[in-house]
């Protein structure tokens, strides 16, 4: 019995804790181009361009930002709590070093967004699309990318400690150096791994998704397989 006990407790995955965002009464912003260091709180962004503009270490909190043009904003080092990104885009986009934690980005189209050194605690990506997003010595924990499409997203060196793939496309990913616990891939509609996949360890797959990433195994053994 205490051996079934153990198997079954070595076969357990944690799930994510999922954030739970409950907005106050907004305001609409009604204020000029974001502001380093900005304080934002309680407010709606709404149809609003920010390309180029720089934000670097501002504060979001309680805030809804929707259908907003991103494109090469500065945001690195910015904090975002309890907030919802809806519909945003943009190519470039700096988040490096920011902390994302009690978020929801729900159909985001963005590219080429920076998120490299940052901290994301209970984030949902849901649906949309997002390439070359680079995670490379970021940490997520309790994080969920739910029906998005990430193409060639780069988590070399990041720490991952209850993240789950629901239902999503993961194309060419790197997951070099990359450290995991309780990694849930099971649910990816698509799982490509173009390298990292010696860093699986302390993530689970199924199996046919191990079937398909044999020959990549196979390869980072060095086994050979002939006919």
């Amino acid at each position: 019995m205490a051996r079934k006990e153990q198997q079954g407790q070595r076969e357990t995955v944690k799930a994510a804790r999922r954030p739970e965002v409950r907005l106050p009464e907004l305001t609409a912003w009604e204020g000029g181009e974001l502001e380093p260091d900005g304080d934002y709180d309680g407010l709606e962004f709404a149809d609003l361009d920010f390309a180029g503009q720089e934000g670097i270490g501002a504060r979001f909190m309680d805030c809804a930002l929707r259908r907003c043009a991103l494109d090469e904003a500065g945001l690195a080092k910015a904090r975002i709590l309890d907030s919802v990104l809806e519909g945003v885009r943009g190519v470039g986009t700096d988040l490096s070093g920011a902390s994302l934690r009690d978020v929801e980005l729900v159909e985001a189209r963005l590219g080429g967004v920076q998120l490299h050194g940052a901290v994301l605690e209970r984030v949902v990506f849901r649906g949309g699309k997002i390439d070359y997003l680079n995670l490379r010595t970021a940490r997520l924990k309790d994080v969920v990318f739910d029906g998005c499409v990430l193409v060639e997203p780069d988590f070399a060196g990041a720490v991952l400690e209850r993240v789950e793939f629901r239902g999503c496309a993961l194309r060419g990913a790197d997951f070099t150096g990359a450290r995991m616990a309780d990694v849930d891939l099971r649910g990816a509609a698509e799982l490509g791994i173009a390298r990292g996949v010696e860093a699986l360890a302390g993530a689970v797959i199924s199996p046919p998704q191990l079937f398909g990433l044999a020959p990549a195994l196979a390869a980072q053994l060095g086994l050979r397989v002939l006919s």
